[in-house]
């Protein structure tokens, strides 16, 4: 069936406004990548815009020397890796016997879990059971609170409803139990939903900001988000460096080196995204409510 003239116009009209906003979204991150490789001097001038001016990686080597971002670095992949494995794990445990109609109480357990995205403690309360339970200062702090995210949980648990019954029967037959009938049965068929999932998590924990600021007191222990946070609210940035090495580095300007450090947080995100785009898709759409 060819389409009218009134849904040609309406899918072009479509079209050039998401690639406006998608265009909105793009310039920002252009112009910080052209100020993090262009010269300081460029920089100073206001004339970086979308493009780098006088290619240099001095706000690199300044970033990588004269600041702690690699050891935030390290801190990064350690909350985020952890993080991941943990919330997947408990996820599926979730997931799996809220989707079985044998499973007692299903329904209440269901809607407790819902409550929680509608209504929160609070921070202060937050806190103090945080403090009580003596994880300030550790990385606990950011994984247990927020291990399982209601959503997450819901979409894979409603997939696990849709995937055939006669599966798994058939399994049960040769005498599969509850652990492989999940290992070798239900995660194999969930893949791409446990994919778009997982990207999920890594995102929020590769950009946990107030929990870190909040739970996290010791300033090694601190990682790339709150250390931007720092770089570009702090006035003393250029000094620290240059007492570094200040041969080398003592001309750079502020905006240089925040900018680089904004894409060496951004940058393992970007790259990653493409290869899990596809398994992004196709999870989230079958993972979606079915009617």
């Amino acid at each position: 069936m060819r389409d009218t003239l009134g849904e040609k116009v309406f899918y072009l009209f479509n079209y050039a406004l998401l690639s406006l906003f998608g265009l909105l979204c793009l310039l920002p991150i252009l112009n910080i990548v052209s100020v993090s490789f262009s010269d300081s001097h460029a920089v100073a001038s206001g004339r970086v815009s979308l493009w780098p001016s006088g290619f240099s990686l001095d706000s690199y080597k300044a970033l990588f020397v004269g600041t702690g971002i690699v050891r935030a670095l390290i801190n990064n992949v350690e909350i985020t890796v952890v993080g991941v494995v943990l919330s997947m794990i408990a996820t599926m445990m979730a997931a799996y016997p809220l989707s079985r109609d044998y499973f007692y109480g299903r329904r209440f357990f269901t809607l407790a879990i819902v409550f929680t995205m509608l209504f929160g403690g609070g921070l202060i309360p937050s806190y103090l059971v945080i403090q009580a339970l003596g994880l300030v200062d550790h990385y606990s702090a950011l994984w247990l609170p927020g291990l399982v995210s209601a959503f997450n949980m819901l979409v894979l648990k409603t997939h696990f409803e849709h995937l055939p019954a006669e599966m798994e029967e058939a399994a049960r037959i040769d005498g599969c139990n509850e652990w492989r009938l999940i290992g070798q049965i239900f995660l194999p068929l969930s893949m791409p939903v446990i994919a778009a999932l997982t990207l999920f998590y890594a995102v929020g924990y590769w950009n946990s900001f107030m929990n870190v600021l909040i739970y996290i007191n010791s300033p090694e222990k601190h990682n790339l988000t709150v250390l931007v946070q720092q770089m570009i609210y702090s006035q003393s940035l250029l000094s620290e460096i240059n007492n570094v090495q200040p041969d080398e580095i003592q001309q750079l300007t502020p905006d240089g080196v925040k900018s680089a450090g904004i894409v060496v947080m951004i940058a393992p995100l970007l790259a990653v995204y493409p290869f899990l785009q596809k398994h992004f898709v196709k999870g989230v759409m079958i993972g979606a409510i079915k009617g």
